[in-house]
């Protein structure tokens, strides 16, 4: 992970799109419950951190600079994805809806890639036509990755905070 590996923020954020794609076609090949798992675990934990990078460092220093309706969005998205993610971490391998959670999460996430790396409208695409130093969001967003990492090795990550959605009482 070191700095010179990716060229700005928007680089370290597709490398963490392309793993998690990656991630996910794993699992789709995946028939051993012990290995899907494993890999719905990792998925789990790299979406955590990825959102977290984002929604602490990534768009707040784009609020007022791109489409406030985008960001907005993306904060949804993000929230529907941790909903999935909470399920997944919560059950295995044996329990009804297992796969298809993590197919849906694929497919959220999927949507969600897309919009934020559309070439001309995108989310990285206006965020390339601002003022904002991509760099120095890369290297606090490295900061940040690595302590996010060292915790998730150790205590473990919490389960993922919504900030716009009210979930429904169990």
């Amino acid at each position: 992970m070191a700095t010179e590996t990716f060229t700005d923020a928007i680089a370290l954020l597709k490398a963490d799109h392309r793993k998690v794609e990656d991630l996910f076609e794993k699992f789709e090949k995946a028939s051993a419950d012990g290995r899907k798992q494993k890999l719905a675990e990792e998925i789990c934990m790299e979406l955590k951190i990825h959102t977290m990078l984002e929604e602490e460092i990534f768009y707040p220093a784009l609020r007022g600079k791109i489409e406030d309706d985008m960001l907005d969005e993306a904060f949804v998205e993000h929230d529907g994805a941790k909903v999935l993610i909470n399920e997944i971490e919560a059950g295995g391998p044996n329990d009804d809806f297992y796969d298809a959670k993590v197919k849906v999460l694929s497919e959220e996430i999927e949507h969600h890639v897309k919009e934020e790396e559309q070439q001309s409208k995108g989310m990285f695409a206006q965020a390339r036509k601002t003022d904002v130093d991509l760099v120095d969001l890369r290297d606090q967003m490295l900061a940040r990755k690595k302590e996010l990492l060292a915790q998730a090795k150790g205590e473990g990550l919490p389960p993922a905070q919504t900030r716009t959605l009210n979930e429904a009482p169990a």
